[in-house]
């Protein structure tokens, strides 16, 4: 006797939800300063003047993840991503440039920025203030940024760099090193 294989609801649930992330990633691509192929974005996902961000090719942008330029005007693209990216409810956001190069992992709620908002004066909401320390960040190839990492404007991360989960990082992590800590510090050297 010939028997089939039981299609569980829940398997078509993935089904169709692989399908609207398919459709919707092929849909947003030509948006994109540029986006390469077999690169997806799983919905939810938000963005703000996606024209001004680049993603490279074979690239996860994982469901509730955030690229966000606020400057229509800025020249760009200000948010670069390499190849082979991979990002978990990431949050990035760009005034001038921040570059994620090829292979990084970035875990979920990872926050990414090349600026920050003023707060000198008493009279004025935070966020109508001006932007204060506006700065390039670099996180190069094959590093990891574990779970929560807030990354500051003008920090670079070296190639193969690992920042550990809940670490605050305002100044540069160097290559094939291991950071930790609020603020991060520089706790060992990997080999190679």
């Amino acid at each position: 006797m010939l028997t089939y294989p039981q299609v569980m609801p829940v398997d078509l649930l993935k089904l169709v939800q692989t399908a609207r992330d398919a459709a919707f990633s092929l849909l947003a691509a030509p948006g994109f300063a540029r986006f390469g192929t077999g690169s997806r974005i799983l919905l939810p996902f938000r963005w703000g003047n996606r024209d001004k961000v680049a993603v490279g090719e074979h690239c996860l942008i994982a469901a509730g993840s955030w690229l966000l330029v606020p400057d229509r005007t800025a020249p760009g693209p200000v948010i670069v991503i390499g190849d082979r990216v991979r990002m978990h409810q990431t949050s990035i956001t760009g005034v001038m440039s921040v570059v994620i190069e090829d292979g990084v992992e970035l875990a979920r709620g990872v926050y990414i920025s090349d600026h920050m908002h003023g707060f000198a004066d008493p009279e004025a909401y935070i966020r109508d203030q001006p932007l204060e320390r506006v700065a390039p960040v670099r996180v190069c190839q094959g590093a990891w940024l574990g779970q929560n990492v807030v990354v500051l404007p003008g920090v670079t991360i070296g190639a193969g760099a690992v920042v550990g989960a809940n670490s605050v990082v305002r100044e540069d992590v160097p290559a094939r090193s291991v950071a930790v800590g609020a603020p991060a510090r520089v706790i060992r050297q990997l080999a190679g």
